[in-house]
Protein backbone atom coordinates (compact mmCIF):
# COMPACT_ATOMS: atom_id res chain seq x y z
CA UNK A 1 0.00 0.00 0.00
CA UNK A 2 3.01 2.49 0.02
CA UNK A 3 1.79 3.09 -3.79
CA UNK A 4 0.67 6.97 -3.88
CA UNK A 5 -1.44 8.83 -6.44
CA UNK A 6 0.14 11.91 -6.07
CA UNK A 7 0.10 13.63 -9.41
CA UNK A 8 -2.21 15.69 -10.93
CA UNK A 9 -2.04 13.39 -13.75
CA UNK A 10 -2.92 10.60 -12.15
CA UNK A 11 -5.69 12.17 -9.91
CA UNK A 12 -8.75 12.25 -13.01
CA UNK A 13 -11.19 13.80 -11.81
CA UNK A 14 -9.08 17.28 -11.82
CA UNK A 15 -8.23 16.65 -15.82
CA UNK A 16 -11.63 15.90 -16.57
CA UNK A 17 -14.47 16.10 -13.99
CA UNK A 18 -16.84 14.98 -16.62
CA UNK A 19 -14.32 11.83 -16.60
CA UNK A 20 -16.82 8.69 -15.21
CA UNK A 21 -15.87 5.53 -17.20
CA UNK A 22 -11.37 4.62 -17.20
CA UNK A 23 -8.78 1.73 -17.32
CA UNK A 24 -6.72 1.52 -13.70
CA UNK A 25 -4.31 -0.61 -12.83
CA UNK A 26 -4.44 -2.03 -9.64
CA UNK A 27 -1.10 -1.10 -7.56
CA UNK A 28 -2.11 -2.40 -4.06
CA UNK A 29 -4.52 -4.43 -2.10
CA UNK A 30 -4.75 -4.97 1.71
CA UNK A 31 -7.64 -6.61 3.94
CA UNK A 32 -9.55 -4.08 6.19
CA UNK A 33 -12.81 -4.48 8.27
CA UNK A 34 -15.59 -4.73 6.26
CA UNK A 35 -13.64 -5.90 3.01
CA UNK A 36 -10.47 -4.60 1.20
CA UNK A 37 -8.20 -1.09 0.68
CA UNK A 38 -7.12 -1.08 -3.11
CA UNK A 39 -5.27 2.05 -4.30
CA UNK A 40 -4.87 2.20 -8.57
CA UNK A 41 -2.67 3.66 -10.40
CA UNK A 42 -4.78 6.31 -11.77
CA UNK A 43 -8.25 7.19 -10.99
CA UNK A 44 -11.97 9.72 -11.58
CA UNK A 45 -13.01 8.55 -7.94
CA UNK A 46 -13.07 11.76 -5.98
CA UNK A 47 -12.42 10.53 -2.19
CA UNK A 48 -13.89 12.56 0.49
CA UNK A 49 -13.19 16.57 0.81
CA UNK A 50 -14.17 19.73 0.70
CA UNK A 51 -17.59 19.42 2.09
CA UNK A 52 -18.44 16.70 -0.71
CA UNK A 53 -18.52 13.08 -0.26
CA UNK A 54 -16.93 10.51 -1.56
CA UNK A 55 -17.71 8.96 -5.13
CA UNK A 56 -18.37 5.39 -5.29
CA UNK A 57 -18.81 3.29 -8.30
CA UNK A 58 -17.35 -0.16 -9.43
CA UNK A 59 -13.85 -1.53 -10.28
CA UNK A 60 -14.81 -4.52 -12.69
CA UNK A 61 -17.65 -5.92 -11.25
CA UNK A 62 -16.53 -5.04 -7.49
CA UNK A 63 -18.64 -2.87 -5.92
CA UNK A 64 -16.76 0.42 -4.26
CA UNK A 65 -18.28 1.92 -1.40
CA UNK A 66 -16.13 4.64 -0.20
CA UNK A 67 -13.07 6.67 -1.25
CA UNK A 68 -10.41 8.17 1.41
CA UNK A 69 -6.96 10.31 1.12
CA UNK A 70 -4.53 8.81 3.27
CA UNK A 71 -0.66 9.87 3.42
CA UNK A 72 -0.92 11.31 -0.18
CA UNK A 73 -2.63 7.62 -1.52
CA UNK A 74 -6.45 7.68 -3.07
CA UNK A 75 -7.90 4.57 -1.22
CA UNK A 76 -11.02 2.74 -2.65
CA UNK A 77 -12.51 0.34 -0.23
CA UNK A 78 -14.65 -2.46 -1.88
CA UNK A 79 -16.84 -5.62 -1.13
CA UNK A 80 -13.99 -8.02 -2.54
CA UNK A 81 -10.65 -8.55 -3.27
CA UNK A 82 -8.84 -7.65 -6.65
CA UNK A 83 -5.84 -8.94 -8.54
CA UNK A 84 -2.55 -6.68 -7.83
CA UNK A 85 -1.71 -6.03 -11.44
CA UNK A 86 -4.61 -6.55 -13.10
CA UNK A 87 -6.26 -3.67 -15.41
CA UNK A 88 -9.91 -2.98 -14.94
CA UNK A 89 -12.92 -0.73 -16.26
CA UNK A 90 -13.57 1.02 -13.57
CA UNK A 91 -17.37 3.26 -13.49
CA UNK A 92 -18.69 6.18 -10.85
CA UNK A 93 -21.95 6.19 -10.03
CA UNK A 94 -22.29 9.16 -12.38
CA UNK A 95 -25.58 10.72 -11.53
CA UNK A 96 -24.37 10.61 -8.22
CA UNK A 97 -21.52 12.46 -8.97
CA UNK A 98 -22.66 15.01 -11.45
CA UNK A 99 -25.67 16.22 -8.58
CA UNK A 100 -23.07 16.70 -6.51
CA UNK A 101 -20.88 18.45 -9.13
CA UNK A 102 -24.04 20.72 -9.27
CA UNK A 103 -25.09 21.54 -5.99
CA UNK A 104 -21.10 22.34 -5.32
CA UNK A 105 -20.53 24.89 -7.89
CA UNK A 106 -24.13 26.10 -7.19
CA UNK A 107 -22.59 26.63 -3.30
CA UNK A 108 -19.48 28.50 -4.93
CA UNK A 109 -21.34 30.86 -6.98
CA UNK A 110 -24.24 31.62 -3.85
CA UNK A 111 -21.18 32.09 -1.87
CA UNK A 112 -19.22 34.50 -3.99
CA UNK A 113 -22.03 36.60 -4.51
CA UNK A 114 -23.35 36.62 -0.71
CA UNK A 115 -19.20 37.87 -0.16
CA UNK A 116 -19.65 40.48 -2.76
CA UNK A 117 -23.02 41.63 -1.71
CA UNK A 118 -23.42 41.31 2.01
CA UNK A 119 -19.77 41.26 2.87
CA UNK A 120 -20.39 37.35 4.64
CA UNK A 121 -18.00 34.81 4.46
CA UNK A 122 -18.44 31.55 4.16
CA UNK A 123 -17.56 29.19 7.63
CA UNK A 124 -18.92 26.20 6.67
CA UNK A 125 -20.59 24.01 4.14
CA UNK A 126 -22.07 20.41 4.23
CA UNK A 127 -23.78 18.49 1.01
CA UNK A 128 -25.99 16.39 2.09
CA UNK A 129 -28.65 14.15 0.36
CA UNK A 130 -30.82 16.65 -1.66
CA UNK A 131 -29.86 19.70 -0.29
CA UNK A 132 -26.77 21.58 1.54
CA UNK A 133 -25.89 23.95 4.46
CA UNK A 134 -24.05 26.76 3.90
CA UNK A 135 -22.98 28.64 7.34
CA UNK A 136 -22.27 32.36 7.04
CA UNK A 137 -21.02 34.44 10.04
CA UNK A 138 -23.67 37.25 10.10
CA UNK A 139 -27.16 37.50 9.60
CA UNK A 140 -29.03 38.09 6.52
CA UNK A 141 -32.93 38.77 6.01
CA UNK A 142 -34.94 36.64 3.42
CA UNK A 143 -35.33 39.65 1.05
CA UNK A 144 -31.20 39.77 0.96
CA UNK A 145 -31.10 35.97 0.54
CA UNK A 146 -33.59 36.04 -2.31
CA UNK A 147 -31.54 38.94 -4.34
CA UNK A 148 -28.31 36.35 -4.20
CA UNK A 149 -30.78 33.67 -5.09
CA UNK A 150 -32.01 36.00 -8.41
CA UNK A 151 -28.29 37.11 -8.98
CA UNK A 152 -26.92 33.74 -8.95
CA UNK A 153 -29.39 32.28 -11.17
CA UNK A 154 -28.46 34.76 -13.35
CA UNK A 155 -25.01 33.72 -12.74
CA UNK A 156 -26.06 29.86 -14.15
CA UNK A 157 -28.25 31.80 -17.66
CA UNK A 158 -24.93 33.21 -18.24
CA UNK A 159 -23.01 30.00 -19.03
CA UNK A 160 -19.70 31.50 -17.34
CA UNK A 161 -16.97 28.63 -17.75
CA UNK A 162 -15.44 27.07 -14.10
CA UNK A 163 -11.66 26.50 -14.42
CA UNK A 164 -9.48 24.99 -11.99
CA UNK A 165 -5.73 25.15 -12.01
CA UNK A 166 -2.79 25.25 -9.48
CA UNK A 167 -1.19 28.45 -9.33
CA UNK A 168 2.89 28.74 -8.28
CA UNK A 169 3.42 30.26 -4.98
CA UNK A 170 4.46 33.51 -6.26
CA UNK A 171 0.96 34.01 -8.38
CA UNK A 172 -0.97 32.71 -5.48
CA UNK A 173 0.69 35.72 -3.30
CA UNK A 174 -1.33 37.33 -5.47
CA UNK A 175 -4.45 36.64 -5.66
CA UNK A 176 -7.42 37.16 -3.47
CA UNK A 177 -9.66 33.73 -3.52
CA UNK A 178 -12.23 32.34 -0.45
CA UNK A 179 -10.74 29.98 2.20
CA UNK A 180 -11.61 28.57 5.25
CA UNK A 181 -7.96 27.17 5.65
CA UNK A 182 -4.64 28.72 5.54
CA UNK A 183 -3.33 27.09 2.43
CA UNK A 184 0.79 27.20 1.47
CA UNK A 185 1.08 24.49 -1.38
CA UNK A 186 -1.02 22.05 -3.83
CA UNK A 187 -3.34 24.77 -3.84
CA UNK A 188 -6.02 24.40 -5.95
CA UNK A 189 -7.87 27.36 -7.26
CA UNK A 190 -11.51 27.12 -8.84
CA UNK A 191 -12.94 30.77 -10.29
CA UNK A 192 -16.11 31.44 -12.22
CA UNK A 193 -15.00 34.63 -13.16
CA UNK A 194 -16.94 37.58 -12.31
CA UNK A 195 -18.64 35.61 -9.68
CA UNK A 196 -16.11 33.77 -7.18
CA UNK A 197 -12.53 32.31 -6.87
CA UNK A 198 -12.36 29.60 -3.87
CA UNK A 199 -9.50 27.18 -3.16
CA UNK A 200 -11.40 23.46 -3.70
CA UNK A 201 -10.12 19.90 -4.01
CA UNK A 202 -13.64 19.45 -5.05
CA UNK A 203 -14.98 18.65 -8.81
CA UNK A 204 -17.30 21.20 -10.65
CA UNK A 205 -19.29 21.70 -13.62
CA UNK A 206 -17.46 22.70 -17.01
CA UNK A 207 -20.00 25.68 -17.00
CA UNK A 208 -22.34 27.55 -14.83
CA UNK A 209 -25.23 26.40 -17.27
CA UNK A 210 -24.80 22.74 -16.51
CA UNK A 211 -26.33 23.20 -13.02
CA UNK A 212 -29.73 24.55 -14.45
CA UNK A 213 -31.12 25.98 -10.99
CA UNK A 214 -30.27 27.11 -7.70
CA UNK A 215 -33.24 27.65 -5.17
CA UNK A 216 -32.31 29.12 -1.67
CA UNK A 217 -34.79 26.36 0.80
CA UNK A 218 -34.63 28.02 3.76
CA UNK A 219 -32.25 29.51 7.25
CA UNK A 220 -32.11 30.08 10.34
CA UNK A 221 -30.13 31.87 13.12
CA UNK A 222 -26.79 30.17 13.61
CA UNK A 223 -23.78 30.66 16.21
CA UNK A 224 -23.62 34.73 15.10
CA UNK A 225 -24.86 34.24 11.49
CA UNK A 226 -27.00 31.99 9.66
CA UNK A 227 -27.31 28.93 7.99
CA UNK A 228 -28.99 28.28 4.73
CA UNK A 229 -30.38 25.30 3.04
CA UNK A 230 -30.20 25.56 -0.67
CA UNK A 231 -29.77 22.28 -3.52
CA UNK A 232 -29.24 22.96 -6.88
CA UNK A 233 -29.28 21.25 -10.35
CA UNK A 234 -31.95 18.35 -10.66
CA UNK A 235 -31.54 17.88 -7.17
CA UNK A 236 -33.62 21.67 -6.99
CA UNK A 237 -35.92 20.38 -9.79
CA UNK A 238 -36.48 17.36 -7.41
CA UNK A 239 -37.49 19.79 -4.66
CA UNK A 240 -39.58 22.53 -6.13
CA UNK A 241 -41.16 19.13 -7.69
CA UNK A 242 -41.91 17.80 -4.31
CA UNK A 243 -42.91 21.59 -3.27
CA UNK A 244 -45.40 21.53 -6.30
CA UNK A 245 -46.79 18.39 -5.77
CA UNK A 246 -47.42 19.33 -1.94
CA UNK A 247 -49.12 22.55 -3.18
CA UNK A 248 -51.25 20.37 -5.08
CA UNK A 249 -52.88 18.65 -2.13
CA UNK A 250 -53.22 20.97 -0.29
CA UNK A 251 -54.92 23.51 -3.40
CA UNK A 252 -57.30 20.36 -3.64
CA UNK A 253 -57.71 19.66 0.01
CA UNK A 254 -58.97 23.16 0.53
CA UNK A 255 -60.81 23.98 -2.79
CA UNK A 256 -58.28 26.84 -3.35
CA UNK A 257 -56.64 27.81 -6.18
CA UNK A 258 -52.81 26.61 -5.98
CA UNK A 259 -51.41 30.94 -5.85
CA UNK A 260 -54.22 31.15 -3.26
CA UNK A 261 -53.02 28.26 -0.74
CA UNK A 262 -51.59 30.74 1.63
CA UNK A 263 -54.89 32.80 1.93
CA UNK A 264 -57.09 29.40 2.46
CA UNK A 265 -54.39 27.74 5.15
CA UNK A 266 -54.29 31.35 7.44
CA UNK A 267 -58.47 30.94 7.02
CA UNK A 268 -59.02 27.65 8.14
CA UNK A 269 -56.29 27.96 11.00
CA UNK A 270 -58.18 31.26 12.19
CA UNK A 271 -61.34 28.74 11.73
CA UNK A 272 -59.64 26.49 13.85
CA UNK A 273 -58.94 28.68 16.15
CA UNK A 274 -62.44 30.08 16.81
CA UNK A 275 -63.60 26.26 16.88
CA UNK A 276 -61.54 25.44 19.62
CA UNK A 277 -63.01 28.94 21.62
CA UNK A 278 -65.85 27.23 21.31
CA UNK A 279 -65.33 24.24 22.67
CA UNK A 280 -63.36 25.02 25.35
CA UNK A 281 -65.84 27.25 26.45
CA UNK A 282 -68.49 24.38 25.86
CA UNK A 283 -66.37 22.22 28.01
CA UNK A 284 -65.91 24.54 30.94
CA UNK A 285 -70.25 24.34 31.13
CA UNK A 286 -70.40 20.72 30.92
CA UNK A 287 -67.73 20.84 33.88
CA UNK A 288 -69.66 23.01 36.12
CA UNK A 289 -72.71 20.48 35.15
CA UNK A 290 -71.07 17.71 35.66
CA UNK A 291 -69.34 18.92 39.04
CA UNK A 292 -73.06 19.80 39.88
CA UNK A 293 -74.20 16.50 40.00
CA UNK A 294 -71.39 14.86 42.08
CA UNK A 295 -72.64 14.36 46.09
CA UNK A 296 -70.51 15.82 48.52
CA UNK A 297 -68.77 13.05 50.39
CA UNK A 298 -66.12 12.71 53.46
CA UNK A 299 -64.18 10.41 51.61
CA UNK A 300 -62.92 10.56 47.94
CA UNK A 301 -64.56 11.14 44.05
CA UNK A 302 -63.72 9.51 41.70
CA UNK A 303 -65.41 10.65 37.36
CA UNK A 304 -64.89 9.76 34.19
CA UNK A 305 -65.11 11.28 31.21
CA UNK A 306 -64.47 11.27 27.15
CA UNK A 307 -65.59 15.04 26.45
CA UNK A 308 -63.97 17.56 28.62
CA UNK A 309 -60.33 18.76 27.11
CA UNK A 310 -57.49 19.55 29.71
CA UNK A 311 -58.48 22.55 30.95
CA UNK A 312 -61.74 21.65 31.51
CA UNK A 313 -60.95 18.50 33.54
CA UNK A 314 -58.70 20.61 35.97
CA UNK A 315 -61.53 22.84 36.47
CA UNK A 316 -63.34 20.23 36.78
CA UNK A 317 -61.52 18.57 39.77
CA UNK A 318 -61.27 22.13 41.21
CA UNK A 319 -64.68 22.29 41.78
CA UNK A 320 -64.37 18.73 43.05
CA UNK A 321 -62.09 19.18 45.86
CA UNK A 322 -64.11 21.19 48.04
CA UNK A 323 -66.70 18.71 47.72
CA UNK A 324 -64.89 15.64 49.22
CA UNK A 325 -63.19 15.06 52.75
CA UNK A 326 -60.12 13.09 50.76
CA UNK A 327 -59.30 13.91 46.77
CA UNK A 328 -61.11 14.45 43.64
CA UNK A 329 -59.85 12.19 40.60
CA UNK A 330 -61.05 12.60 37.35
CA UNK A 331 -59.93 10.41 34.36
CA UNK A 332 -60.25 11.26 30.64
CA UNK A 333 -59.69 8.07 28.07
CA UNK A 334 -60.31 4.97 27.74
CA UNK A 335 -58.92 1.98 29.07
CA UNK A 336 -55.64 1.24 29.40
CA UNK A 337 -55.10 5.17 28.17
CA UNK A 338 -56.18 7.16 30.37
CA UNK A 339 -55.24 11.06 31.35
CA UNK A 340 -56.06 11.80 34.85
CA UNK A 341 -55.90 14.44 37.14
CA UNK A 342 -56.17 14.24 41.04
CA UNK A 343 -56.38 17.07 43.79
CA UNK A 344 -56.86 17.50 47.61
CA UNK A 345 -56.54 20.14 50.27
CA UNK A 346 -56.34 17.21 53.32
CA UNK A 347 -54.02 14.94 51.58
CA UNK A 348 -50.43 15.56 50.62
CA UNK A 349 -50.47 14.28 47.20
CA UNK A 350 -46.74 14.83 46.52
CA UNK A 351 -46.09 12.80 49.52
CA UNK A 352 -48.88 9.91 48.61
CA UNK A 353 -48.10 10.01 44.76
CA UNK A 354 -46.45 6.74 44.67
CA UNK A 355 -48.92 5.14 46.26
CA UNK A 356 -51.26 6.69 44.36
CA UNK A 357 -50.07 5.75 41.10
CA UNK A 358 -49.00 2.30 41.63
CA UNK A 359 -52.60 1.86 42.44
CA UNK A 360 -54.04 2.98 39.32
CA UNK A 361 -51.15 1.86 37.22
CA UNK A 362 -50.39 5.48 36.22
CA UNK A 363 -46.94 7.71 35.84
CA UNK A 364 -47.09 11.02 36.49
CA UNK A 365 -46.68 14.04 39.52
CA UNK A 366 -47.46 17.10 40.86
CA UNK A 367 -47.44 19.58 44.23
CA UNK A 368 -48.87 18.63 47.22
CA UNK A 369 -52.69 19.90 46.31
CA UNK A 370 -52.68 18.48 42.67
CA UNK A 371 -50.97 15.83 40.72
CA UNK A 372 -51.92 14.21 37.16
CA UNK A 373 -50.23 12.11 34.54
CA UNK A 374 -51.51 8.54 32.48
CA UNK A 375 -53.21 5.55 33.75
CA UNK A 376 -52.88 2.16 31.65
CA UNK A 377 -55.66 1.03 33.90
CA UNK A 378 -58.82 -0.29 33.59
CA UNK A 379 -62.57 1.79 35.22
CA UNK A 380 -62.62 -1.01 37.14
CA UNK A 381 -59.12 -1.07 38.66
CA UNK A 382 -59.21 2.79 39.36
CA UNK A 383 -62.30 3.05 40.58
CA UNK A 384 -61.55 0.41 42.72
CA UNK A 385 -58.27 1.70 44.25
CA UNK A 386 -60.13 5.12 44.00
CA UNK A 387 -63.34 4.06 46.75
CA UNK A 388 -60.96 2.01 48.96
CA UNK A 389 -60.21 2.63 52.43
CA UNK A 390 -57.20 3.94 51.08
CA UNK A 391 -56.77 8.15 51.85
CA UNK A 392 -60.64 7.84 52.76
CA UNK A 393 -61.26 10.82 55.26
CA UNK A 394 -63.97 9.96 57.64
Amino acid sequence: MNDRISSIENRLYYIDSHLHEFSATITGVSEVKNGFAVTLDKTAFFPEGGGQSADTGFIGDVRVTDVREKDGSIIHYVNQPLTVGAEYLCKLDWEQRYRRMQCHSGEHIVSGISNALNGVENVGFHMGSGDMTIDFDKELTWDELMEIERRANEAVRADIPVTASFPDSETLETLEYRSKLELTHDVRIVEIPGIDRCACCAPHVSHTGEIGMIKILDFMRHRGGIRVTLTAGMDALDAVRVMQENVTDISRLLSAKRHECARAVERVLNENVKAKERISAVSMELAKMKAGSVEPTNGNICVFDSVLDEVALRELVNMLVPKCGGIAAAFSGSDGAYNYIIGSKNVDLRANGKEINAGISGKGGGSREMIQGRSTGTRYQIESFINSDFLRKE
